[in-house]
């Protein structure tokens, strides 16, 4: 591409939408503005990037530019430009750069301003707390620190409770600055440093608060973290923020919860998974175990007789108990194949690999003999018969 080509200027590619032309622009203009960088070249190139997005935000400009490219088009707008096709001639403006006004507030001080005092700063703070309590829902009680009106001056920031009309704004609380610009003249507003943006000074500054007009104080506070979040879920607690100008309300505290593993549990959406382990016998001809929930109830849990390892079993409504509507517990079957056995059960094994293999099974070596008993079969001992 040609060197200044306004795509290259924005960063932007050729078939770029509106958007991300806007983007892009404001992006750099806050960059580049002579007020905000320190750039030597910063004016210089704050006109090249309004220029490039004065002529790809217009649909007609920019088809225009795109059909001669950059240097024809560049020409046309000085007026040296002859070139047919568009009425004998071609005309550019660049005088409309209206935009650089919709943000020349967030340039300024991150958003458009209003005049009085500012509402304080929202904060966030992060909280670990357990699967459990994020099933279940949880009361906890939390030591804030919180802003309130100074209780000796009432929050007037005054000893005496009395204020006068600032000298500096006159009691409007706003100052307004004007920059000169080679687009003109920018006029900036903004709260007035003197009284806060209050319109006010107090006549005595307090002791206590040294006339800011609040004080820091601790208080606990007992949140209920409701059954169902998630890491990353968020609570709002109104007015815990950073403290406001003086007369305006604080910002407030959003608490992030932070779900801490559980050695036992998986959460799944609602559902909550856990293992149980039965032996290769229980397993085959079935069992009733006991499962402990997540909230400590213990459970009775058929195991089905032919249970596959890693089959899971539902238990309803023991998961997470979101909105009233609680996920299951499901309960994922382990089989635990013994390490080591003792004789009699390897006796029985051999018993069940020779019928698995079709063989008649083994005789026992006693059968018949004076004074003993025949053993019993390996289903006899099984079922206790």
């Amino acid at each position: 591409m040609v060197a200044g080509d306004f795509y290259d200027l924005l960063g932007v590619s050729r078939n770029a939408d509106e958007k991300e032309i806007k983007k892009a622009y404001r992006n750099l203009a806050r960059k580049y503005h002579p007020d905000v960088s320190k750039d030597e070249k910063a004016e210089e190139k704050f006109k090249e990037i309004n220029e490039a997005y004065d002529t790809l935000s217009d649909p007609q400009k920019r088809a225009q530019y795109d059909q001669l490219g950059h240097e024809n088009f560049k020409n046309a707008s000085k007026g040296t430009y002859g070139g047919g096709g568009y009425g004998g001639g071609f005309h550019a403006d660049f005088s409309g750069f209206g935009d650089i006004f919709d943000f020349a507030s967030d340039i300024f001080g991150g958003g458009r301003r209003h005049a009085g005092p500012q509402r304080g700063a929202d904060l966030l703070m992060r909280l670990e707390i357990t699967l459990k309590e994020a099933a279940l829902g949880v009361d906890r009680d939390l030591e804030l620190m919180h802003y309130e009106a100074c209780r000796k001056c009432d929050g007037t920031g005054s000893e005496n409770k009395k204020t006068s009309k600032c000298p500096k704004c006159g009691g409007t609380g706003q100052l307004r600055q004007a920059t000169q610009t080679p687009f003109g003249n920018f006029i900036r507003q903004m709260s007035c440093d003197h009284c806060g943006g209050t319109g006010s000074i107090p006549e005595v500054r307090c002791s206590t608060c040294k006339g800011v007009g609040t004080e820091k104080v601790k208080r606990t506070n007992t949140i209920h973290i409701p059954a169902g979040v998630e890491t990353g879920s968020r609570l709002r607690l109104e007015g815990y923020g950073e403290a406001g100008d003086l007369g305006a309300k604080n910002g407030d505290l959003y608490i992030e919860f932070i779900v801490k593993p559980d050695p036992a549990f998986i959460r799944v959406g609602d559902n909550l998974e856990v293992k149980a382990t039965v032996s290769p016998a229980q397993a085959v001809l079935g069992a009733m175990i006991v499962i402990t929930t997540i909230d400590g109830k213990k459970l009775d849990l058929k195991v089905p007789a032919g249970i596959q390892p890693g089959k899971k079993l539902r238990i309803n409504g023991e998961g997470i108990k979101r909105r009233g509507r609680p996920g299951d517990l499901l309960v994922q079957i382990n089989v635990l194949i013994p390490e080591k056995v003792s004789d009699e059960l390897k006796e029985l094994y051999e018993t069940i690999l020779e019928v698995e293999s079709g063989g008649k099974g083994a005789k026992s070596k006693e059968a018949g003999k004076p004074g003993r008993q025949k053993k019993k079969g390996f289903m006899e001992t099984i079922l206790g018969e």
